[in-house]
């Protein structure tokens, strides 16, 4: 089994680096961000197990961020602050946080903290978000496999793969038939309704826009994070 990737998302440089060097040593595998406005697209594009959020961010603060995340995916995030007041602390908890740290604090404290919130997750439990077999040709939101062609599995890794920028339907056509076959763009559209109508019925809805006279985009916002297999 693959060690669990905690993500610590801290704009303190020197504090991060402690945190990941404290984490691996205790057999995580621990990554830092230190951008708040990256965060949602560094959960997006890898296998996140849990997630230490500073407050203070530049961009966006940790709490914003805490609730965006929060509204689709269940990933445990332990909230880490220097506002120890209550009604803040009550603010993160509510916001969606599993846990809440005030600084100054011990880095082993964080790594029990980690243990404890893993801990209480249940084995075995799927992973929350979109996930993508490229062996296998699947793709999974929160563990529901989605009934999906060939052609729109193609489509959703392709703009997938691209978080917020708009692929014209030549770019799709291109990636989706391999074998340069003449579709005409109703083609693309239809598989890219199609595909658009599942993840809907999924709950991933408004994660694919139409961009007039140009083609279709993944919208970066979208907080579901996707895990390749």
């Amino acid at each position: 089994m693959s060690a669990q990737h905690v993500l610590v998302v801290e704009d303190e440089l020197r504090l991060a680096r402690l945190l990941v060097s404290y984490l691996q040593a205790a057999g995580y595998r621990a990554t830092a961000q230190h951008d708040g406005l990256a965060v949602q697209a560094t959960v997006a594009a890898g296998d996140v197990d849990l997630i230490l959020l500073d407050w203070m961010l530049p961009g966006i603060d940790g709490l914003t961020l805490c609730r965006a995340l929060r509204a689709s995916s269940d990933i445990p995030i332990i909230m880490m602050t220097a506002r120890a007041q209550e009604e803040d602390r009550l603010d993160g908890l509510d916001g969606g946080a599993d846990d809440y740290i005030c600084k100054p604090f011990s880095p082993r404290e964080v790594v029990a903290r980690v243990r404890a919130v893993l801990r209480r997750r249940p084995a075995g439990s799927p992973k929350p978000g979109l996930q993508i077999d490229e062996q296998g040709v699947r793709a999974f939101l929160h563990g529901a496999e989605l009934p999906l062609t060939p052609v729109e599995f193609r489509l959703l890794k392709m703009l997938r793969d691209a978080p917020g920028k708009a692929l014209s339907r030549d770019d799709l056509r291109s990636g989706v038939y391999e074998d340069r076959r003449i579709v005409h763009d109703r083609t693309i559209d239809t598989h890219v309704k199609n595909l658009r109508r599942k993840l809907e019925e999924a709950g991933l809805a408004e994660a694919i826009s139409a961009v007039y006279g140009v083609g279709y985009r993944w919208e970066a916002r979208s907080a579901s994070p996707v895990i390749y297999n």
